[in-house]
This record gives C-alpha cells, sequence and structure tokens, in this order.
C-alpha cells in the first residue's frame, strides 16, 4: 500500500493552495455576507484548467486523476466552502453527466466549453416533491416531433440561475417511476426555461442555488443525454463520482475550522497560559485531528478506486457520511474553543460550520447514504 502522492498530485495540491490563499481568502467573507457570485475567481479558476481537471485533453480538461481533483476541492473549500461547491457541482455533475452518457456530438458541442470554463453547468435532480425519492419526479418530457417538451420544475439546483448549460432528469414514462426518467441537455436562454435564485440560505452563501421552472420548453431531439428511460441509472453513477467532491469539501471546511481552533488555541490566554495547555482543549483538538485523518483516508480511498474504474457506491457514500459528519463536528468544537469570539463574524469558524451543513445534505442526506451503505453490504 503506498500512501504517498505522486509529484504531479502534489504539484496540483499547492497550485490549489496558493491559489486559495492568494485569491479566495481575501475575499470568502465579503463574499458571504454579500451572497455575491464570485466571477471573477471563477475565471481564474478556468484559466488555471481547474474547473475541467477529471477531463481528458481532447475536450478542454486537464487530464488529472480522482486523487488530484479531490485534492483540488479540498484546498479551495479549505478557505471558501462556496467556491469548493461550484467547482464540484460544475465538474462532477452537469460536465460529468455530458462526459459519461454524451455522444461525440455533445461532448465536442458542450463538454468542451464546460471543461474549459468558458461556460458554467447545472444539474437538476431534486423537484420540490422529489428529494431523496427520485421515483417522485414530476418533471416530463414529450417527443412531439423532433423535439423534446420539457415541463416542470427543479428545486434547490447549484449555479441555477448563473449557469449557461443544464442537465435536466424527466420522466419519460411515469409508469415505471425512477426506470422510466431521461436526461436532458438545455441551454441557457431555450424558451420557456426561467430561473429563481433561493436567497436567505445558511451557508455557502456565494454559491448560486436556484428554482427552475420549464413551460413547453422545447430541445432538438439529439439533447436527449443518454438512452430512453436510462436517466437515473446513469444519474447513480454520477452521483457516486460526485459524493466524493463532497467528502472532500467536507474535509477541507473541518480542515479548516481545525487550522483556525490549532492555532487560536496556542495563541488565547486564560488562567496565565495559553488554552491549549488546558486538556479539554487538547482533547478536541486530538479528535479533530483523528476524524479528519479519517476522512482523508476515506476520502482518497475512494477516489483511487475511481481511477482504477472500480464500482465505488459502497466506498463513495463511506466517504461523504463520514467526512461530512466529521467537518461538522470538527467546525463545531473549532467554534467552542473560539467561545465568544467564534459566534462572531470576525473569525471564520462560525462561517465554516453554517457550510459544512450542507455536506450532510447535498448529493444525498447522511441517512441515504446510510441506506446505500447498508444496501452494499446486505448485496441488495
Amino acid at each position: 500500500m503506498d500512501f504517498q502522492l505522486t509529484d504531479e498530485q502534489r504539484m496540483t495540491q499547492q497550485l490549489a493552495r496558493e491559489f486559495a490563499a492568494q485569491e479566495i481568502a481575501p475575499n470568502a467573507a465579503r463574499w458571504d455576507e454579500s451572497c455575491e457570485f464570485p466571477w471573477e475567481v471563477i475565471r481564474q479558476l478556468a484559466a488555471l484548467n481547474l474547473l475541467g481537471t477529471i477531463f481528458p485533453l481532447a475536450y478542454g480538461g486537464a487530464a488529472l486523476d480522482y486523487v488530484s481533483y479531490a485534492l483540488v476541492i479540498e484546498e479551495l473549500a479549505r478557505v471558501d466552502g462556496s467556491i469548493g461547491l461550484i467547482v464540484a457541482s460544475h465538474t462532477s455533475l452537469c460536465s460529468n453527466h455530458i462526459y459519461t452518457a454524451g455522444t461525440e456530438e455533445q461532448r465536442q458541442r458542450f463538454l468542451i466549453p464546460l471543461a474549459r470554463g468558458e461556460k458554467l453547468g447545472a444539474w437538476g435532480l431534486t423537484e420540490p416533491n422529489a428529494g431523496s425519492d427520485a421515483s417522485g419526479t414530476q418533471t416530463t418530457a414529450v417527443l412531439d416531433g423532433d423535439e423534446w417538451v420539457l415541463n416542470g420544475s427543479k428545486i434547490f439546483i447549484t449555479q441555477g440561475s448563473v449557469a449557461d448549460i443544464y442537465v435536466i432528469m424527466a420522466s419519460t414514462d411515469k409508469t415505471q417511476k425512477q426506470h422510466g426518467i431521461s436526461a436532458f441537455i438545455v441551454e441557457r436562454g431555450t424558451p420557456g426555461l426561467t430561473a429563481t435564485p433561493m436567497k436567505h440560505k445558511l451557508g455557502v452563501r456565494a454559491s448560486d442555488t436556484a428554482q427552475l421552472a420549464l413551460d413547453h420548453v422545447r430541445i432538438p431531439k439529439e439533447h436527449l443525454l443518454g438512452r430512453v428511460n436510462e436517466g437515473f441509472i446513469d444519474t447513480l453513477t454520477i452521483l457516486d463520482g460526485g459524493r466524493i467532491s463532497i467528502a472532500a469539501m467536507a474535509l477541507g471546511l473541518g480542515r479548516g475550522a481545525y487550522e483556525e481552533a490549532l492555532k487560536y488555541a496556542q495563541q488565547r490566554e486564560q488562567f496565565g497560559q495559553p488554552i491549549a495547555q488546558f486538556q479539554a482543549i487538547q482533547w478536541k483538538l486530538a479528535d479533530m485531528a483523528t476524524e479528519l485523518d479519517a476522512a482523508r483516508l476515506l476520502t482518497l480511498r475512494a477516489a483511487w478506486m475511481k481511477d482504477q474504474g472500480s464500482r465505488i457506491t459502497k466506498e463513495s457514500a463511506m466517504a461523504k457520511l463520514y467526512a461530512s459528519e466529521a467537518a461538522t463536528r470538527a467546525c463545531n468544537q473549532a467554534l467552542q474553543i473560539h467561545g465568544g469570539y467564534g459566534y462572531m463574524k470576525d473569525y471564520p469558524v462560525e462561517r465554516y460550520l453554517r457550510d459544512a451543513k450542507i455536506c450532510e445534505i447535498g448529493e444525498g442526506t447522511s441517512e441515504i447514504q446510510r441506506l446505500l451503505i447498508a444496501r452494499q453490504l446486505l448485496k441488495r
């Protein structure tokens, strides 16, 4: 077993770390406060080819492995969960769905500008009445001549009001429930597609979240992504990979909170000594460091297995489940170590805690991850 990163992986990690420190960290609090979508830094990430890390050079990507991709997400989320989420959702969901299930023509037309960061992607599965239960999908797609006609709505869509290219799941055979769902590519500006930003979020406030309405949206027949009625099957594969990026995002947030707490504990004095000298604080730091290391091993194992072409349903679910919950615990303990100061926006730990919670919800709740893991263990 080799736990060492390759030279290329370390270089990618260092690139993301330095960029995050220089370009993201000084602005993260401001973006969070104003709920401002960070267009400038997204363009800079595109210039560094960090919006297409896992895709081949032929499609505008950087041709890196999933381990490198996870390292990038961790470093970005270490200073700002919103940036980590933007890159993760753009890459793992919309872009990767087109790469995985798309035709060569679809890859050339849609994936290349996504991988290059010339366009942003969004992925639409969740609906007001269909969250964990995708079989409740009510958005429909009906073939009318040479066009598909989509009607319905989506909710909690990351990049929903700023994206250029959408992958939308819709029912093409309601009698088959989730086995009658298909995926479609919809471009921004298509008549009948409207997006309404969803404000007042607890965390990841610089990341755009929107509700989509599809009112007789007509798209060409060739915008079907994958085969008819197999969109949900493809979705399961996409989510397996996507959970690695959310685990990495959670790991970055937890690590950021831990590092802030470690620094603060060594500087803050009470009763005539740094609070890091007290066993109560030492145990908190020890628990945080141990759990985050365990989360890192689970996350990188899933990423490595993905690179080997192995099935990772159980491993990615374990990584996301553990990393997200460990991150929330680490952020909460970091805030406790800061005491009253941690409750104030003068320190970043309160933002880390707010941002971390979404990792236990998005791309499958912790409850769904436990269900997936149990099914794999019971071979159901």
